[in-house]
């Protein structure tokens, strides 16, 4: 692949792993926007992902999350999976909810970076914090091996 502009790398980076992730598009995550180290996604909350409470359930929010945090720590064409992950949950989202995940790269440093990602409502109202750490592994996300160290 012949060299790109960092903002144009991320989103080819972006745009290939989406293809790719059955996962995501099947909670109808939308990919919103990719660049050098963050990425913005976005999913309604359907009424399959309501718990007995009568709100999303965490485990979709996670995902969500995950997803935002996997896009961004993959944004430099270097094949990287997560090393550990956490998520607070501030405030209960709801069915019809417009959802978006917003990724930001905190470090990258040899093997292992930090990312953390903001979920908001469509009212821009915080509906949860997820802190993200990556391992890079061999192989680039344009080019993916078969498998991974």
């Amino acid at each position: 692949m012949p060299d790109l502009h960092p903002q144009a790398l991320a989103r080819a980076c972006a745009e290939a792993m989406f293809a790719r992730d059955a996962a995501s598009q099947g909670l109808g995550i939308e990919l919103l926007d990719a660049g050098p180290g963050s990425a913005r996604l976005a999913m309604t909350v359907r009424a399959d992902m309501i718990q007995g409470h009568g709100t999303c359930h965490g485990g979709f929010l996670f995902a969500l999350a995950d997803s935002a945090f996997a896009f961004a720590c993959n944004s430099h064409d270097e094949a990287t999976v997560a090393l550990g992950c956490s998520i607070d949950y501030v405030a209960a989202a709801k069915r019809g909810d417009q959802l978006v995940a917003s990724a930001t790269e905190l470090s990258r440093r040899g093997r292992t970076g930090n990312y953390d990602v903001r979920i908001e409502n469509q009212h821009g109202e915080l509906i949860a914090l997820f802190h993200g750490k990556s391992y890079k592994v061999r192989g680039s996300v344009l080019a993916p091996e078969n498998t991974h160290d």
